[in-house]
């Protein structure tokens, strides 16, 4: 069990066929696919990245699983400038690096700060984000502190926020969050 599993289990059992979605960090496209299965062909999902390789390589798994999504090279804090405030039924977040990609590219709190709040304006009542913060390099800890500061500051009567931690993994395992809005 992992950090992966645990938002992957979290997103089979709130998203459901006709959803909008957002994936908001592409990455190599796992979590498009899943949002996809997931909100069948009568949903929506899009998909952001900074990096065009991590374009390329979320159209390529999708293209070989037969699965459709808009893929967006642009960064995940200029997605309300794609949909419509209230509209998106799950937005997903990967904050930290693209796996084998350039170790100089990663999120900072700079970017995803606007871009969970352009989240959160972005979901619908009953909507749900989930979180997972990769950190423990150069980036990490500046990040992954500011932004659990921020979350701590939402309004509870809007969000109900569920940060977890591995207590008895070594080596700064990801965090998983969930967030619901009200």
């Amino acid at each position: 069990m992992n950090t992966l599993d645990v938002v992957h289990d979290f997103l089979r059992r709130q998203v459901k066929p006709g959803a909008f979605c957002i994936d908001a960090t592409a990455g190599k496209g796992r979590d498009t696919a899943l949002l996809c299965r997931l909100a069948g062909t009568e949903g929506r999902v899009l998909a952001f990245d900074v990096q065009q390789d991590a374009i390329d390589q979320t159209r390529a798994l999708l293209k070989a699983e037969g699965l459709q999504a808009e893929v967006v090279l642009d960064s995940h804090a200029n997605m309300a400038q794609y949909a419509a405030p209230e509209s998106v039924d799950c937005i997903v977040f990967n904050f930290g690096r693209l796996p084998g990609g350039d170790p100089k590219i990663f999120t900072t709190a700079a970017s995803s700060l606007p871009a969970i709040d352009a989240g959160l304006a972005l979901l619908r009542p009953g909507g749900v984000m989930a979180l997972a913060i990769y950190y423990g390099k150069g980036n990490g800890y500046d990040e992954k502190n500011a932004i659990l500061a921020h979350l701590k500051s939402l309004n509870d009567r809007m969000f109900t926020v569920l940060a977890c931690d591995w207590l008895n993994r070594k080596h700064d395992p990801p965090l998983p969050i969930f967030i619901w809005k009200e």
